[in-house]
């Protein structure tokens, strides 16, 4: 099995031969240094995260852990995905963050899930397969797996990256195309909540990533990888067309590329970094508000995939992964968390 060089500029996974060659790109205290250097005007400090836990280690089978999807469930457990674990290992993790401790929620022979969220509509977890193209959907305690949606949408498979719920339950996802290719083909993909209708909203991104709803669902942040950008998706009447689309923020990441996205009560965005164990803040605005890193002490931890904050609080858990393993760090995040800061 050829594994991709580590130069290639999106998460390079190896995993076995079912599965096939994957490309996928899953309190704090501030401090000084020349990670939270903002752009003239900014008023950006850097936040260093608290370590809370080892929750994976490097996966012999495919030379890779990536923890990904952070999202709480609703007694306040928080499920991850490992997107690299091989077929018998923990796909989807329950983690007990009191007892600081984790256990198999769901495993499969195939899958590699990138995101996981609650549906509003039937509480069902959900999860994004990008080698298989579909989702699957999960009860809340792990079983009884479904095939929400598999197929190709306007002539062409997708390679799901990252969910996000409307308020009645319909599907948007980042549909991750041409990420190996280098193309810009990435999509916008709104699958209704019966599975059964699946619309191409967007085409033309570049690696779309990261996605999320901005506070009043009238329209979607996306992050697209290979321009390290974030882009604003105006939606139509019902959320079933897009009104406008612009380039709302541009990440100088150097070496790190845009992952996963959430949005906070206040609508400030949290940008993870594929490439670099951080993550950024923004404004609505595009105002950076903030950096957050792991201590630089704490090495072989190359990603800083995603984020959940807690339903009602401001306390973020952080899914952080590399040579080192799978962690979960934790800060103070700068608003309360919301639908659109847990999961995706």
């Amino acid at each position: 099995m050829r594994r991709l060089p580590r130069r290639f500029p999106v998460r390079s996974l190896a995993v076995l031969a079912t599965v096939g060659t994957l490309t996928l790109t899953g309190c704090g205290t501030d401090t000084a240094g020349p990670g939270g250097k903002a752009a003239p005007g900014a008023t950006a400090r850097t936040i260093t995260a608290k370590k809370v836990m080892q929750v994976t280690k490097v996966h012999e089978e495919t030379g890779m852990t990536l923890l990904e999807g952070p999202t709480f469930d609703e007694d306040g457990t928080l499920l991850l995905v490992d997107v690299t674990a091989p077929a018998g290992k923990p796909k989807v993790i329950r983690v007990d963050l009191a007892r600081k401790t984790a256990r198999p929620a769901h495993t499969d022979s195939r899958g590699a899930y990138t995101s996981a969220q609650f549906s509003p509509y039937d509480g069902r977890i959900y999860l994004s397969d990008f080698a298989h193209g579909e989702v699957v959907s999960l009860a809340p305690d792990g079983g009884d797996p479904r095939t929400f949606f598999s197929g190709q949408v306007d002539g062409a498979p997708m390679n799901p990256d990252d969910i996000a719920f409307d308020e009645d339950g319909n599907l948007y996802i980042s549909d991750s195309r041409g990420l190996t290719e280098g193309e810009e083909t990435g999509r916008v993909v709104r699958i209704d909540r019966e599975g059964e209708k699946a619309t191409v909203l967007a085409d033309g991104l570049a690696a779309t990533n990261g996605i999320s709803f901005d506070v009043d669902y009238r329209g979607l942040w996306i992050s697209e990888l290979t321009q390290n950008r974030i882009s604003y998706l105006r939606l139509g009447e019902n959320g079933e067309s897009v009104a406008s689309r612009h380039t709302a923020v541009r990440v100088d990441g150097g070496l790190a590329q845009t992952d996963s996205i959430a949005v906070d009560a206040d609508g400030n965005l949290y940008q993870a970094l594929h490439g670099r164990a951080a993550m950024l803040v923004y404004d609505k605005y595009g105002e950076r508000l903030a950096t957050i890193e792991v201590p630089a002490r704490d090495q072989g931890l190359e990603s800083a995939t995603n984020v959940a904050i807690t339903p009602g609080g401001t306390k973020a858990y952080m899914t952080v992964s590399g040579p080192a393993g799978g962690y979960l760090y934790s800060f103070d995040a700068l608003a309360e968390g919301i639908r659109q800061s847990n999961g995706g």
